[in-house]
């Protein structure tokens, strides 16, 4: 079957369970800059985190949780700063330890969004989303929508742990690059 995805049976099972490990090492071997972060957006007032209503595998709904990057309907000082390097995303990994998420793979759209996808769109739920994924790694940092439905059907279709790999190395690069740069 053309639509079905490479991600089965034991290959699913297997991504699950380096998904868990690694996002319980990642929150173990990040603790100090999660609770500084923390901090530092309890500081800024409001509450630390931010739960959103996602879609996830097989069209189930999720909270995604993020850290506070908003005041009212203004992105914050520390909420730029949040943002520019990732680390407002840094809370999913209890999203992946939960099961919800996965490290890599398509991002987990709004139920309005879902709402609006055609049947092709709607492949994207066959996997679970991530909190990267081929098209946020593709050099684009702001694709069309058919550029990254592609990329992420590509994701869909041709999943190995090689290919994650792959795409994770290319984030913390991105992300690195970043850092850099700033």
């Amino acid at each position: 079957m053309a639509d079905a995805p490479t991600l089965t049976g034991a290959s699913r099972l297997l991504k699950g369970l380096l998904d868990r490990m690694a996002a319980l090492l990642l929150l173990v071997v990040t603790a100090p800059l999660l609770i500084a972060i923390a901090i530092a957006v309890a500081l800024d007032g409001g509450p630390i985190f931010v739960r959103q209503v996602r879609v996830g595998v097989g069209g189930r709904e999720f909270k995604i949780i993020k850290f506070r990057s908003r005041i009212d309907s203004r992105t914050s000082r520390m909420g730029q700063f949040l943002r520019r390097f990732s680390l407002d995303e840094l809370p999913q990994l209890f999203n992946v330890l939960g099961g919800s998420m996965s490290l890599v793979g398509p991002r987990p759209p709004l139920p309005s969004d879902v709402a609006e996808y055609a049947s092709e769109g709607r492949r994207r739920l066959l996997v679970k989303p991530g909190m990267t994924g081929l098209w946020q790694v593709s050099g684009r940092s702001d694709p069309t929508w058919d550029e990254a439905l592609r990329a992420d059907l590509r994701y869909v279709q041709n999943w190995t742990l090689a290919l994650d790999a792959r795409i994770i190395v290319k984030t913390l690069r991105a992300v690195l690059r970043r850092t850099r740069h700033n």
